[in-house]
């Protein structure tokens, strides 16, 4: 190449870059949020969802997009992170959308509702199954978008004071659950007690209630329920795979450029692998170490399973009867959860079932 050549190919490419430059400059602005937490930095694994977040976007934009975690309290109450990200306040919260039942109950549904999708179930029909169309166009009328965030797989039935034999066992009992878990228990007997986590062991030890449900065995050995309740059960109906949802407000969500969008989309994502992930590494560990000191395993008997089974879909056609929301969305993920089963019990089921009586076996 002759030299006068060469230098006007170089020209001409200092010049391309000169100009593709500040459009990629433009496309990647300096951007601070603040996420607001319903759960306290203690619970390292559900609150650890936020931080990985924050940690993969922060590295994924060489620290342009930063986004600052805050526990539940520290600058929003725990169960109020979803109103400050609708009003601005912050722009983004990760949460459990069932806290917000009070409002709609709808909300419940693409949480985790009694007898509803398990935590692989719940991500199909997020991602494929229409889930995210109908979760979006409901989550739009509280000025946010949501995303998957974390799961927690299914969680434990809770623990108590006396054994759970028959329905009448549930009767008059006091538990702390809230939400449509404890509308649907109502129904079959129980005094459903709304107690933040913090006030669950007092109110247990003293005898102020009689049980409590949380989360599961990495958790709740936290909290140290094992000292105050002897019985274990499971497994928690009511949760069968709870979705945990990073909410960002709908305005400040568009307002990103794309490439941020896309960016925050994947680490939300990552997110909620590691949750589940980790959850599926702690708690049997957890588990044998309860029962090492002295916890007492207690599953559900068939009859509690079906009394409460029989009460959410009498609750069901209650809520839907006066709610086009939640009638909307409870028809579609119970069409999705029953071709979901009939796949499950084809390969999944019996390959687990065949499994877990090897390892019985040794």
């Amino acid at each position: 190449m002759k030299r006068r050549d060469f230098l006007k190919v170089s020209a001409a490419g200092a010049a391309a870059t000169a100009v593709a430059s500040p459009a990629i400059a433009q496309s990647s602005p300096e951007v601070k949020w603040r996420l607001t937490s319903s759960f306290p930095k203690s619970l390292d694994t559900i609150y650890g969802g936020a931080e990985q977040v924050a940690k993969y976007v922060a590295e994924m934009t060489d620290n342009k997009f930063q986004i600052q975690v805050f526990a539940g309290g520290e600058i929003v109450p725990a169960l109020q992170a979803l109103d400050a990200t609708s009003n601005g306040t912050v722009e983004m919260c990760h949460t459990v959308s069932y806290y917000y039942v009070g409002k709609d109950p709808t909300f419940a549904i693409y949480a985790s509702v009694p007898f509803g999708l398990n935590a692989r179930q719940q991500n199909s029909w997020w991602y494929q199954g229409g889930g995210m169309e109908l979760g979006n166009e409901f989550f739009k009328k509280s000025n946010v978008i949501g995303f998957p965030c974390g799961n927690t797989g299914t969680q434990m039935g809770g623990w108590f004071r006396k054994e759970i034999k028959t329905v009448a066992d549930l009767s008059g009992l006091k538990m702390r659950i809230g939400g449509i878990a404890g509308q649907v228990l109502q129904k079959v007997g129980v005094v459903p007690q709304q107690l933040a986590g913090g006030d669950i062991y007092p109110a247990l030890e003293k005898g102020t209630i009689d049980a409590a449900e949380w989360v599961g065995p990495y958790d709740d050995e936290k909290l140290g329920f094992a000292k105050v309740a002897k019985y274990y059960y499971y497994p928690g109906f009511w949760e069968g795979g709870p979705t945990v949802h990073a909410f960002a407000n709908l305005e400040k969500w568009n307002a990103l450029p794309k490439n941020y969008q896309a960016i925050l989309t994947n680490a939300m994502t990552n997110a909620n692998t590691w949750m589940a992930a980790r959850y599926d590494m702690q708690n049997p560990a957890a588990l044998k170490r309860l029962v090492a000191g002295g916890t007492q395993l207690r599953p559900f008997t068939n009859e509690v399973l079906e009394a409460c089974l029989k009460a959410t879909n009498e609750l069901w056609a209650e809520i839907s009867a006066k709610n086009p929301d939640f009638k909307k969305s409870i028809d579609a993920m119970q069409a999705y959860r029953s071709d979901e089963y009939l796949w499950w019990q084809v390969a999944e089921y019996t390959y687990d079932s065949f499994m877990i009586r090897s390892r019985t076996r040794g």
